[in-house]
């Protein structure tokens, strides 16, 4: 017969393994923010201080803190089980964050304490443990809580977390290179904390209040990954799926092109959201967001999905079906989603580009007369200059037939080395900085006296039909209020 034997693993090797599980600075503050919210904190701040002797980061909140009892039950490692049932409004799931997100990036870890009027605190040194090779917690008393800093901030409940020996923040280095490393991973913090947290910041998830988050002092302001203050953002119907009872919510966005955002707008999204990297579904589970930036593999990254966004919604209670884990950076989405992610992409798509198949069959007119047209034959798109275009017809019917043949020639040879893979370099990588527009008003004004001659000589005209001409040279983009003045002082 089988007989037990109690194994416990080595105290020792499993922290130390523990502190490498891939926890960032920023997911690691993320996590205790996360138990934060989850105590019903509404002002989080985070405060890193790396002239203190040792450097430190302390977050507080003023959560509703915590009894020694369950201060005590918060050290331990593995508090929660996964499978049990949670509040709709918590954020955890194994009951490990705040120990394993810490000892990513310190080797002291400790917990302060304060409600209904008594406090209590707690602390993990990992050197205490090596050294016993055993779970050694130690358990401060009141003498012990006031010689720590940043206590004192504590109001009348709330928690704060201190990470003393940050054996991973500074990289071992000193001077003024510490101190730009630092701020740099800061810089970062701020970043991921401003769109993970940004329905919490703005106020938008139910059950919650709106949340305070700063850093050193410095508020963080949210980052709306859906541009939806922007009335050209294009907002789809929502879709529900259902998953043993549960409903997940999916709501389609599509961003506004770059030339429907305004100068400061543009460059805080392209600053902030790389339009090719950060499209796909964003999941978000209880308000928080999990995952961003993926299609789930069901289309690859392109162009015609980049302005695409699908905002994705379920419950703790689905934590299981959609694989969460530890670090929350990872959510795979059940195959129900999935199957309905991949309708919604056919639709976002459908939206962005509109593709007729056909040999020679044009696709699209960008006004009554384009100069460049766009066609669809067996062999793949191809771009060609509009013959029929005024100017080249007026300019043919003066040549002879064999300069209006030289003519051809010269417009199919501009057609054939048109550089596309520069254009699309350039364009998907700096879309704002192309600019074919007229320099100056004095060079518009001689264009258009040079092409009012060219049609019309010195002789009448109608100025409704030379303003469409005007309009269909894209010579004038962007000073068409110029151009018609002009015509209205000389063709009148």
């Amino acid at each position: 017969m089988a007989r037990e034997h109690r194994h416990p693993p080595s105290a020792a090797c499993l922290s130390a393994s523990m502190r490498d599980l891939g926890y960032s600075l920023e997911t690691a503050i993320a996590d205790l923010i996360d138990n934060s919210i989850s105590a019903g904190a509404d002002t989080i701040n985070t405060i890193c201080d790396v002239s203190s002797e040792p450097p430190m980061v302390v977050i507080l909140d003023n959560g509703k803190g915590m009894t020694e009892a369950e201060l005590l039950d918060a050290m331990r490692h593995g508090t929660g089980n996964p499978r049990r049932y949670r509040s709709p409004q918590d954020l955890g799931r194994f009951g490990l964050g705040l120990k394993t997100a810490s000892f990513s990036q310190c080797r002291s870890l400790t917990v302060v304490s304060r409600r209904d009027g008594a406090i209590c605190g707690a602390e993990w040194n990992l050197d205490c443990i090596d050294a016993a090779d055993d779970w050694i917690l130690s358990i401060l008393d009141e003498v012990d809580i006031r010689g720590l800093p940043y206590v004192e901030r504590l109001g009348s409940r709330g928690t704060a977390v201190i990470w003393r020996k940050l054996d991973r923040l500074m990289e071992d280095e000193a001077g003024d290179r510490r101190d730009e490393i630092v701020n740099e991973k800061l810089e970062a913090v701020r970043r991921h904390l401003s769109l993970v947290f940004h329905r919490f910041l703005s106020g938008e998830v139910k059950g919650h209040p709106r949340i305070s988050l700063t850093i050193n002092g410095h508020p963080i302001a949210a980052f709306d990954p859906f541009c939806r203050k922007n009335p050209a953002t294009q907002v789809l119907p929502e879709e529900i799926v259902r998953i043993s009872e549960t409903e997940v919510r999916l709501q389609p966005y599509v961003l506004p092109h770059h030339s429907r955002l305004s100068a400061s707008e543009y460059d805080y999204y392209h600053d902030r959201s790389d339009f090719i990297s950060n499209q796909g579904g964003y999941v978000y589970r209880n308000g928080r967001l999990m995952a961003w930036g993926d299609w789930f593999r069901l289309v690859p990254k392109g162009e015609a999905t980049k302005l695409a966004r699908v905002q994705i919604d379920f419950p703790n209670s689905l934590d299981e079906a959609w694989t969460i884990d530890i670090k929350k950076s990872r959510a795979r989405p059940p195959h129900a989603v999935r199957e309905r992610m991949r309708q919604i992409i056919a639709k976002i798509t459908a939206r962005s580009v509109t593709v007729h198949r056909g040999r020679g069959q044009r696709l699209f007119q960008e006004s009554q007369a384009p100069f460049w047209e766009r066609y669809v034959d067996h062999d793949g798109i191809r771009f060609a200059i509009n013959g029929k275009h005024p100017l080249i017809v007026s300019l043919g019917a003066r040549l002879s037939p064999e300069d209006a043949d030289l003519l051809r020639v010269l417009l199919d040879s501009i057609a054939a080395s048109l550089p596309v893979e520069m254009i699309y370099s350039d364009y998907s990588t700096h879309p704002r900085e192309v600019n074919q527009k007229a320099v100056d008003e004095s060079q518009t004004l001689e264009r258009l006296k040079s092409l009012r001659h060219v049609f019309h000589g010195n002789g009448p005209s109608d100025p409704n039909a030379f303003l469409q001409i005007v309009r269909s040279t894209h010579l004038f983009d962007g000073q068409i209020e110029l151009a018609e003045k002009f015509i209205s002082e000389t063709l009148a």
